[in-house]
């Protein structure tokens, strides 16, 4: 039930990032840290999808960590762009909101694969 949560709310945050880099692009100013962005913040969930076929436990749990570690760098990039005034304020905390709840389910996610025996 949580994988499926978590896929569905890093797919919309994908989506949102998305969307938000697309609009800086066609108008505001193009930047090369929006590369930076929509890495990260897409690769969340590409991770969190890609744990659901994994080999092992130890190879979800080790997807899960990529993903939770791209949340942080993302938490970075959202933080930068609304310092800069790349994005706005209410942006901001809408995406970081987003990001948020998805990494407190990656945290409690690793945290039970791990203290679960195979």
């Amino acid at each position: 039930m949580k994988e499926n949560l978590l896929i569905d709310l890093s797919k919309q945050f994908a989506v949102d990032v998305v969307n938000l880099c697309t609009e800086i692009k066609e108008h505001r100013k193009s930047n090369v840290l929006l590369n930076q962005l929509l890495r990260s913040g897409t690769s969340i969930g590409a991770n969190i999808h890609e744990a659901n076929y994994a080999s092992s436990k130890a190879d979800f749990i080790n997807k899960f960590q990529i993903a939770l570690k791209e949340c942080y760098e993302t938490d970075y990039w959202l933080g930068l762009f609304k310092d800069t005034n790349m994005i706005t304020v209410e942006e901001y905390h809408g995406l970081f909101s987003q990001c948020s709840k998805i990494r407190k389910l990656l945290i409690a996610s690793i945290t039970t694969a791990k203290s679960h025996k195979e």
